[in-house]
């Protein structure tokens, strides 16, 4: 199946039963969900049945539906830390089980964030882009503030009218209520690390 995958060593986790636990949980419809998300009622069923695999934009647009956020979709019971400071290994996972370990790595996502978004109102994310990594066609629009700065690589930016390919040293910062999307154009893995406020994903 599409959505059932291994993210760092951890067990199966399946998008698609984790998504209707939690539409179940809030009593809502497929119907209503899609309602509250601003999806197509299909895409709903499609994701819940394995049958496709959502875009971090449409995931993303479909939890902000019920209110959560994709580190608590992805990890329900991280727990509450205090730490100042963090390994790799530490940093939370909010993509890599979107993609089946029957696919390549080209066009992977993998987000990872630093400690508790929340706690401290502020999102600072490690970000890594696959060849042809895109965040999807259905733009990110969301009432924060963003940053970043490339750090390997290239990243095709777009918010609103402008659109740049950024290098490495390359930054950019931009009021995250203008549609916005990321893409990898280039034949390599781009990283970035990003900050928004308050936190979106």
């Amino acid at each position: 199946m599409l959505c059932k995958t291994k993210g760092f060593g951890m067990q199966d986790f399946d998008v698609g039963a984790r998504l209707k636990q939690m539409r179940q949980a809030a009593n809502l419809s497929q119907r209503q969900l899609a309602e509250a998300s601003d999806v197509p009622h299909g895409q709903i069923s499609m994701i819940e049945t394995n049958r496709s695999s959502p875009s971090v934009s449409s995931l993303r647009k479909i939890l902000g539906g019920l209110g959560v956020t994709m580190s608590e979709f992805f990890e329900p019971d991280a727990p509450v830390t205090q730490a100042l400071f963090f390994k790799p290994h530490e940093l939370r996972d909010l993509t890599t089980r979107l993609y089946s370990t029957l696919e390549g790595p080209r066009g992977r996502i993998t987000l990872q964030q630093v400690g508790d978004a929340r706690a401290h109102n502020l999102q600072i994310l490690y970000e890594r882009y696959e060849p042809g990594a895109d965040t999807g066609e259905q733009m990110l629009e969301h009432a924060s503030h963003e940053g970043g700065v490339v750090v390997a690589g290239e990243i095709e930016v777009t918010a609103g009218d402008h659109c740049a390919v950024l290098k490495a040293g390359d930054s950019y910062l931009f009021d995250s209520t203008l549609p916005h999307r990321f893409r990898n154009i280039g034949d390599r893995e781009a990283l970035v690390v990003s900050a928004c406020t308050p936190p979106y994903l």
